[in-house]
């Protein structure tokens, strides 16, 4: 389900990415909106997905995804040329995320520090 959250959460940060830049400096009400609104769950989704995907994995497939889709979605619209490189590029961010989807998860090295959870943290 955490994968779910983080590739929808990425979905939603081309979307605020697309809406920043037709705010016009949030000048324009509706994509003002709509970023807001989706910046917010965007980033609500990534909090939840860190939860049982590591941090590092986690955020470079959520920057990768949304970055390849806001691309896409530029070149798609006529707003971005488009270019068999580009395109070749963004296939490779797009490979990267999926390979890191892919890598067995393992234990953090010993010694290394983890957060403490909130039933660790002294009260006082």
């Amino acid at each position: 389900m955490s994968w779910m959250i983080l590739l929808a959460s990425a979905v939603l940060e081309a979307v605020w990415a697309t809406a920043l830049g037709l705010s016009d400096g949030f000048a324009r009400p509706l994509p003002t909106l709509v970023f807001a609104v989706t910046a917010t769950l965007s980033m609500v989704g990534l909090g939840l997905a860190v939860k049982r995907i590591p941090l590092g994995t986690a955020y470079a497939i959520w920057v990768g995804i949304g970055a390849a889709l806001t691309v896409g979605w530029a070149m798609a619209t006529g707003v971005e040329p488009a270019s068999p490189l580009k395109l070749l590029f963004i296939a490779g961010i797009v490979g990267c995320a999926a390979g890191l989807k892919l890598l067995p998860a393992k234990e953090p090295a010993q010694g290394a520090v983890r957060p403490a959870s909130p039933a660790e943290i002294p009260h006082v």
